[in-house]
């Protein structure tokens, strides 16, 4: 097992959701994206965001196992239980 592709797909899966949430408030609300999460997270939806952001996330899960990366995958699928688990405390 090579743990440099676990430790990588964990960073991929953060990044990703985070362009999925930036991609998100850029195009669907008004806000630009730092005011958007300050806004959003007082409204208390910040966990909805943060949901939408993984979508993209995976589709980058497939993207991996198409390129036979399964490592690089379970770390995207680890980041996506983090950033639940994340979520729950927000």
């Amino acid at each position: 097992m090579n743990k440099n592709d676990l430790v990588w797909g964990i960073l991929v899966g953060f990044l990703t959701t985070l362009v999925g949430c930036y991609l998100f408030i850029t195009f669907f609300t008004d806000f630009q994206f730092i005011i958007g999460i300050q806004i959003i997270k007082a409204q208390g939806n910040l966990g909805k965001i943060i949901t939408l952001g993984s979508i993209l996330t995976l589709i980058v899960f497939g993207i991996l196992l198409k390129m036979n990366k399964e490592m690089m995958a379970r770390g995207v699928v680890l980041a996506i239980i983090l950033m639940t688990v994340l979520t729950l405390f927000i």
